[in-house]
Formats: structure tokens, sequence, C-alpha cells
């Protein structure tokens, strides 16, 4: 192991580094599928086992909720933790469509079906959703990495999902300062790392298991406090629908949200003193049915109304309390403005048009767990496309 044991990274890049790591794997014939590894974390001989050191930990032991991401190279890890009959969470690919599910194999699983469950297939096809309000509490993280230091720096492929996801755990209370975070390369995968290259919202791990070694990093520096979001892209918050309702909660929390490419002054509180009627603007005003407040149908073609394109979005358990204003402050501070929106505050409850299937789903995505006046939102496509109320 030691002659594969990478060089000092003193003055290289994050970039650099991973492109040595990914070289170095590929060279050396220590590559697994999925290959090539370039641009992954990647996957390598002996990841088995030493997936299987993580049953010799003590905080793997006393753990009830194990958090593993999907990689390829945790598979053996997301294994352990279903035959120790641990919950097993697993980040939703590229948090598109909420941040976990929990792996729940079927009753009376033999050892091959609970193989079958920790692989990329097999948690897609035996997950359930986990939303922001089902107090998930997670005991131990186990994250891939593509480089890592024995003092517990870590690089991962550069995307920055691990980071982020470890930060929005932060914000809905899954992790504790004190939850341990472990990662699983191989030995030419640990490597020196020089502490500038860290910054405030990068990971760090606590221990490193290899095919030959567990490294305790005793590592002192910080973990993420949260997510910081001055280094946070509209772009990533486009591609990622709870960061917009972790957001819209932390806002209501009373804390700065700024995003890194947004001026100072759109974040400004004066944008919630925008007028109601201007929400949706972009939406001419509809002539309203009896009974209920419809807003922002479409009056030129009327036939839109009643288009069978038209995904229709249900919001219950409104509070009485809750003015529909309110709600569209909220739509339009998560970014789901639909064409059209029906208010029956009488009956606790909204129904939400959108013209694309695609932005019903992202609607339903970002309001799930959304918690309004009090009351968590109960979300769900309504029974007809067209639901006349």
């Amino acid at each position: 192991a030691a002659a594969g044991r990478a060089l000092p990274s003193a003055g290289r890049s994050k970039g650099d580094i991973r492109e040595e790591v990914w070289e170095r794997l590929e060279a050396s014939g220590l590559a697994e599928f999925p290959r090539p590894v370039r641009g992954r974390i990647p996957n390598f001989k002996g990841s088995l086992q030493a997936c299987c050191s993580l049953r010799e930990l003590e905080v793997f032991s006393r753990a009830r909720e194990v958090k593993v991401d999907p990689d390829k190279p945790l598979e053996g890890a997301r294994l352990a933790a279903l035959q120790a009959r641990k919950t097993l969470l697993v980040p939703t690919p590229r948090l598109r469509t909420g941040l976990f599910n929990r792996i729940v194999p079927p009753p009376g699983a033999t050892k091959e079906m609970l193989r079958r469950c920790a692989t990329s297939q097999g948690v897609r096809e035996f997950s359930v959703p986990v939303g922001l309000d089902d107090r998930a509490q997670v005991d131990l993280v186990v994250v891939g990495s593509v480089a890592v230091s024995e003092k517990g720096w870590r690089i991962g492929k550069g995307e920055g999902y691990a980071d982020m996801e470890y930060a929005m755990m932060v914000s809905m209370g899954a992790v504790q300062e004190d939850t341990p975070v472990v990662t699983i390369v191989h030995d030419c995968q640990v490597l020196d790392i020089a502490e500038e290259l860290l910054g405030d919202h990068d990971l760090t791990v606590d221990y490193i298991l290899t095919p030959t070694r567990t490294i305790q990093t005793n590592c002192k520096r910080p973990k993420p406090q949260g997510i910081m979001w001055h280094k946070v892209s509209s772009e990533m918050l486009g591609k990622i629908p709870i960061l917009k309702t972790l957001r819209w909660r932390e806002k209501q929390a009373g804390k700065d949200v700024t995003l890194q490419d947004e001026h100072p002054a759109l974040a400004d509180t004066s944008r919630a003193a925008i007028s109601d009627e201007k929400v949706m603007a972009a939406n001419p005003q509809p002539r309203a049915a009896p009974g209920s407040a419809h807003v922002g149908s479409d009056p030129v073609n009327p036939k839109s109304e009643g288009s069978d394109t038209i995904t229709t979005v249900y919001v219950g358990n409104l509070p009485g309390s809750l003015r529909v204003s309110q709600l569209k402050s909220a739509l339009r501070e998560l970014q789901v403005v639909p064409a059209a929106l029906k208010w029956q505050g009488a009956q606790h409850r909204a129904f939400l048009d959108y013209r694309e299937q695609g932005a019903a789903h992202r609607a339903l995505s970002s309001l799930q767990g959304l918690s309004l006046g009090g009351n968590a939102l109960r979300v769900e496509l309504a029974k007809s496309h067209r639901n006349k109320g």
C-alpha cells in the first residue's frame, strides 16, 4: 500500500490532485467499474474489503441511522448498514427530488436481496422519500472522496454535492456538531493536502477506511455550520428544489439568505412589500369562479383553463389565519409561481395549476415539508389534473 501513496500536494490545486488520483488509479490497474473513474468518486479494487472495516468501528455499532452516499465504492457500506438492521438513508441523485431516500428492504429479505438493495438499482427500487419534517436523526455519515489526508481534509469530485448535503442536514437538524463522518478510499487516495486549499464550506472527515488501514483523523477543523447562502448560486438553487424550501425557512427565521450572484438590494426585506397584485404580474388576471378566488388564468384563451395539459397541485392543511397573499409570497420565493391559483381558504386548501408537468413536479418537491403559519402543508398532485374545486 505504501508504494501506492501519492506525493505531497504542496503547490497544487484541488483539480491537480483529483487528476493525479484518477490517473494513478487507472494506470495502476486499481480502477473498477464504472470506468473511466475520471470525474467520479472512483471505485477501486478492495472497496468491499475497506467497507467491511465499517462494522468494526464503535461509532457504527452505536449508530441507528446511517447516511451513505450513492457512489459505487460505498456499496459495501450500504450493505453493512442494511445487514446490521440500521436505518439507511441515501441522498437522492444530485438532490433533484429531495435530500434523502430511506432504503426499505422487503419483509424477510434474504442476504441476496439485501445485496441488491445496496446497489444503485436497489436504491431506486426500494426507497421511500424522507421529507424535511420527518425528523431524520443521522448518527453516522459515510461519504465518498477523490482524495483525503490523514488530518481529515477531504477533496470530492468538484461538484460540491457532499458538502451541500452535509450543510442541508445541519440546516434541517439531522446532524449535530459531533456526528462522525467516515470516508472509504484506496490507500493511494490518502495523501497530504495543503490546508490553504480548504474552504469553510468543505466537509472534513473523522475516519478513513482503506483496504489495509483504519485511520482516526482526530480532525479539529470545524465542519460546516449550515448552508452558506453567499456561496450558493441561483443556478444551484434552480437545480436543487429542496434548497429553495430550506432557504424560505431560514429567511422566515430572520437569517441572511442572499445568494452568491444576487444583488444585496434584491434580498432586502423591502421585497416582501411588493404589492400582492404584482405577485403574478406575468399572468393576466382572470374571471373568478363563484365561491373561490381564482388567480392568474388566461382570459385571452378561455380553453387554457380547461386544457388537458394543465397539471394541478393540491395544497392542503392551510391555517385558517393564512392569507392568499402569504401563499403567493411563498410561491414566488420558491420560484414555483403557477399559471393559476384557486384559493379555497375556508376549506383550508388551494389548487395550483401548472402548464408544464415538470413545473408541477418542481412545485411538489419545493413545497414538500414547507410550514406556513405553523402548519406543515399537505402537498400532492390533485386527483384530477383539471380540478374544478
